[in-house]
């Protein structure tokens, strides 16, 4: 009898593991570090991103000689060139902000260069990461680089439907 229940435990205990979820954890930004082409292409990236801060920094200082030539001669304008020259300085500063905008801002140049030579050196790491968990049958991946964060979720996992269900959202 004791031998019985042991067996029957034992067959218990194995088919809970073979139900457990398997998973593994990677580094994306230490594997990207590790690969020459993400290297190659966060230095192009970097050298645009260095002419255009220097391109700003140039219009930058043509603003602020403007300027502090304007407040050095403002005392001896006519009020009509005093307002002339804060209309051009007005402008100017708006140029210089355009320019910042739409080199380094939300979807500016340097978003669009780094999806050009950044993603498909990501895409090429997570259609590995995919492969592998496909191969050797993960349920989840989780990418510990910044923060966890889960890269990959066996599909028959989700369980998005049932909730919509049962919320009764079709």
């Amino acid at each position: 009898m004791k031998r019985a229940l042991l067996t029957v435990c034992f067959f218990v205990i194995a088919a809970m593991a073979v139900q457990a979820q398997r998973y593994a954890i990677v580094d994306t930004k230490y594997i990207l570090d590790k690969m020459p082409e993400y290297k190659e292409a966060q230095t192009k990236l970097d050298q645009f991103s260095e002419q255009w801060q220097k391109e700003i920094d140039t219009k930058q200082a043509a603003l602020d000689k403007m300027y502090k030539d304007y407040e050095a001669e403002q005392v001896m304008l006519s009020e009509e060139l005093r307002k002339k020259r804060e209309d051009e300085i007005f402008v100017r500063e708006k140029e210089v902000r355009e320019l910042q905008r739409k080199r380094f801002g939300f979807e500016g140049d340097l978003f669009k260069k780094r999806q050009e030579l950044v993603k498909p050196v990501q895409d090429k790491v997570y259609t590995a990461i995919q492969k592998i968990a496909v191969a050797r049958m993960y349920d989840f991946i989780l990418d510990k680089s910044e923060g966890i964060t889960v890269i990959f979720a066996d599909p028959k996992l989700d369980k998005s439907e049932d909730v919509l269900k049962e919320l009764g959202v079709k």
